[in-house]
């Protein structure tokens, strides 16, 4: 931002409804150029619309990540926080909800702006009374104005939905809790408008000139109602005091409760707050504190707010990671959690080509923008790098533009009107990652045609997603329930499913939900099996969203690896089966299909829960492989010498383990240099074996041998015992199976492959040249190894017993396997982890 001088600068604090983001509108337009950033699109364009109306479409800009308008002769701009141009001189600056600097995944660029952005004239920083503190000690000179609230805000209690008054507005905390509600609502009371951070400002405006024209006297929203929308409500019910906030499901902070409540009253109209009395739900209630805190809107200052450095520097993808992550001095400020981009950036770090490519600041800094796509679909970090990689390829290919037909590939494949509204829903969440891509000037070679393009396409679902939503919430008359299972006067009869998932029509229980599966009630007759059924499919829809939504939500721990009867690996989640690993194109790539119980959810849910499976997987593998993927890079990599390749691939193959008789010939072409590099890559050259020790802890093994299992599509058979390093060697398959899990045998007994190299480091530290020497005894019987299996390890390693008491053992050189054996015992190229199949899981 400008280096201008800041005064004057005001903070003006205070409660929702007191008319502080209309004073920066008036104090603004009196300027002669100006921006305010803002924390949602929605209300950019809200307060972008009003400011149009007053000047004029010429006089005014409105710049977020997927829309861009700006005239030649802009003096005003509406931007979101994050895309306020840090190098537009104007007369008056404002930062909106200044408060969201204490939010964890956007705190840092409202810290920026707020530490930053100034206007040459006059500067203002709106939010809520908790910033007090921190614009004390960080912005001195800020002069602090409290504003107070227009109107009383009163708490209501709890209200059933069928006793909900007229104007109110429901907020639940999920696209699947608003369409529940949203789907009572019509049925009890003639239908709802729906709102939602996600929607389109084109669909939003739609639906709430509903509400404001009276089409319909109730609102369904989530929190995104809480920053400053400004709609005619005068009730807000909290469907729900919880929500996931990216890490963790968790209850409100006091005043994020204040914040949503705060949209009932508008001016000088009181308003009212309660919560909601939804039947078969956990009951909803707030404290009397927090109650008393909303209403005298007291909250807890914010003792902190989160910083990341917001010029980095771009010598080096190093560099730039060094930068972000950097601790800030001030004890007012906290370090910012990985944000998306980061994490998105740290994971393309990786990977050969792109460090090739990025060696100046100029290259570094595209990487740096296409990370910044923001991740609308919630595809999740692993799969949103796919996205940004591919991109990046194309912006540092050619003419570093990405090809128009690619580019028309995608969005062509939106323009799609039908579906229902998760449909929709998913595909506007997909145009606007495009949009995104279309408003930035240099990754097109046309990029005002395509932002056209991709703002009609937005238009065009946006209008159909409004038509859905109106047909599904508000015009319906009748429920499919009704039809299937007949009609109780007027009403559709109720289905409910309790927390034990028993499923029940009017209080009479039908059947069950197990995972996504709907089992009908023992005992009911073919035909009323059928209609049962039929009825669940279509009734239950949004029970089973609500379970995809959670799947999604969910934290790792809650997903394990299951066995499926007869193959390989299964994914579950909560105990449940959800989905299994198939064959990929290599052992360490497998695919995920999706049990046939989730194909009672949308294509687009499904593709959440597929790709918050893939998430989950791509994490896990990273955690217990992660030495055997790095080592897999490398065999690819440009810049590594086919002598290194050759000692690496086999190591692959094995699962990170190969035998050294088998690789003798390959070894002994690697100079002092490759041997180095290997030890850099973790892999020890070891008297028998070639391993690299995690590979060898009981994840690892878990995870190599489920791979191994899944790439030959064979069961799995038991485990080694966990942490185990010394076992009585078994008979038949399963000692087979031990070896490839890292274990030698030794006269009835297996020794674990890195004991195994612990014993010959002992033994070649005691001797001295070829002389005899007697052997450490007391390190082997710790291991609990047997004299007889001592002997025998004794002598594959190249020792010689001599005669005597006690036994002596002297050095006669390590013996390589004949040419011809070697070759019969090596690796098969194409046969990767294909010994390793056959072992089945035991834990999740």
């Amino acid at each position: 931002m400008s280096n201008f001088a800041r005064s004057p600068l005001a903070a003006v604090l205070g409660p929702t409804n007191t008319g502080k983001t209309h004073l920066a509108v008036e104090r603004m337009t009196a300027h002669s150029s100006g921006m305010i950033g803002f924390p949602l699109r929605l209300l950019a364009r809200e307060v972008y619309d009003r400011i149009v109306a007053m000047k004029g479409p010429k006089e005014v800009g409105l710049l977020t990540g997927e829309e861009k308008i700006l005239p030649e002769s802009a003096r005003w701009l509406c931007c979101t926080a994050e895309s306020m141009p840090r190098d537009r001189d104007v007369a008056f600056a404002a930062i909106d909800e200044a408060q969201l600097a204490a939010d964890r995944e956007r705190g840092h660029v409202f810290t920026d702006r707020l530490l930053h952005c100034r206007g040459r004239e006059e500067t203002m920083i709106l939010g809520s009374d908790t910033l007090r503190p921190i614009l004390k000690t960080l912005v001195p000179e800020a002069e602090i104005i409290s504003r107070p609230r227009f109107s009383t805000l009163s708490y209501a209690g709890a209200t059933k939905l069928s006793r909900l008054p007229p104007r109110s507005a429901v907020v639940a905390f999920s696209a699947e809790e608003v369409y529940a509600v949203a789907e009572a609502l019509r049925r009890l009371r003639g239908g709802a408008a729906v709102v939602m951070g996600a929607l389109s400002p084109r669909t939003r405006n739609a639906q709430v000139a509903m509400f404001q024209a009276g089409e319909v006297d109730y609102l369904v929203a989530t929190d995104a109602i809480g920053m400053g929308l400004n709609m005619d409500v005068r009730h807000v019910a909290f469907a729900s005091l919880h929500k996931f906030d990216g890490r963790r499901q968790r209850r409100l902070h006091v005043h994020e409760m204040a914040q949503i409540a705060g949209r009932a009253g508008r001016h000088q109209t009181d308003g009212t707050f309660g919560t909601l009395g939804l039947e078969g739900a956990e009951e909803v209630s707030f404290s009397e504190e927090e109650v008393n805190r909303i209403e005298e809107h007291e909250f807890s200052w914010l003792k902190q707010i989160y910083w990341r450095d917001g010029d980095p520097r771009l010598d080096t993808i190093e560099t730039l990671i060094a930068d972000l992550e950097a601790k800030p001095d001030d004890p007012m400020l906290r370090a910012a959690p990985e944000a998306t981009d980061l994490a998105v950036l740290k994971a393309l770090a990786g990977e050969g080509w792109i460090v090739e490519r990025a060696t100046d600041p100029g290259m570094v800094g595209r990487l740096w923008q296409a990370c910044g796509l923001p991740d609308f679909r919630k595809m999740g970090v692993q799969g949103h790098a796919r996205l940004v990689s591919r991109l990046y390829r194309h912006l540092t290919e050619g003419d570093g533009h990405i090809p128009g037909d690619v580019f028309a590939r995608e969005v062509t494949a939106l323009e799609n009107l039908n579906g229902d509204v998760e449909t929709l829903a998913g595909r506007l969440a997909a145009i606007r990652t495009w949009a995104y891509v279309a408003h930035r000037d240099d990754w097109l070679a046309d990029p005002k045609r395509w932002a056209r393009r991709t703002e009609e396409i937005e238009q065009r679902l946006s209008d159909a997603l409004h038509d859905r939503l109106t047909q599904r919430f508000v015009d319906r008359r009748t429920s499919v329930l009704m039809r299937d299972l007949g009609a109780k006067g007027e009403e559709a009869l109720p289905v409910r499913v309790d927390g034990e998932g028993v499923v029940t029509v009017d209080d009479e229980p039908i059947g069950r939900i197990e995972g996504f599966r709907f089992q009908v009630e023992a005992g009911a007759s073919h035909t009323d099996k059928k209609r049962l059924l039929a009825a669940a499919e279509r009734r239950l829809g949004g029970e089973y969203a609500s379970r995809a939504a959670a799947l999604i939500a969910d934290e790792d721990r809650e997903f394990a690896l299951g066995t499926v009867a007869g193959k390989p690996v299964a994914i579950d989640w909560q105990g449940r089966r959800v989905a299994r690993l198939e064959a990929g194109r290599t052992p360490l790539a497998p695919q995920i299909k999706l049990d046939r119980a989730l194909d009672v959810l949308s294509p687009e849910m499904k593709a959440r829960v597929e790709n918050r499976l893939m998430s989950w997987l791509d994490s896990r593998l990273a955690e217990a492989l992660g030495p055997l993927l790095r080592i897999d890079a490398a065999i690819a990599g440009e810049k590594t010498p086919p002598a290194l390749r050759a000692l690496l691939a086999p190591v692959v193959e094995g699962g990170g383990i190969a035998a050294r008789a088998d690789l003798g010939d390959v070894i002994e072409t690697l100079d002092k240099a490759l041997r180095h590099r290997a030890g850099q890559l973790g892999l020890v050259i070891g008297s028998l074996d070639i391993f690299h020790p995690r590979m060898l802890k009981p994840e690892a093994i878990r995870w190599r041998l489920a791979l191994g299992s899944v790439f030959a599509d064979k069961p799995m058979p038991d485990l080694p015992p966990e942490g185990a390093t010394l076992l009585a060697e078994p008979k038949g398959r399963t000692a087979a199976h031990w070896r490839r899990a890292g274990f030698r045998g030794f006269a009835g007994q297996m020794l674990r492959i890195d004991m195994v190299e612990r014993l010959s480091r002992s033994a070649h530290d005691r001797r001295d040249g070829r002389n005899p020497f007697a052997v450490d005894t007391e390190l082997a019987t710790s291991l609990g190894l047997e004299q007889e299996a001592l002997g025998k390890l004794m002598h594959a390693l190249g020792f010689q017993k001599q005669k005597g008491d006690p036994p002596q053992w002297a050095w006669r050189g390590r013996r390589r396997k004949p040419a011809k054996r070697r070759a019969q015992n090596a690796p098969q190229p194409g046969n990767a982890f294909a010994k390793l199949a056959d072992l089945k899981i035991s834990r999740g």
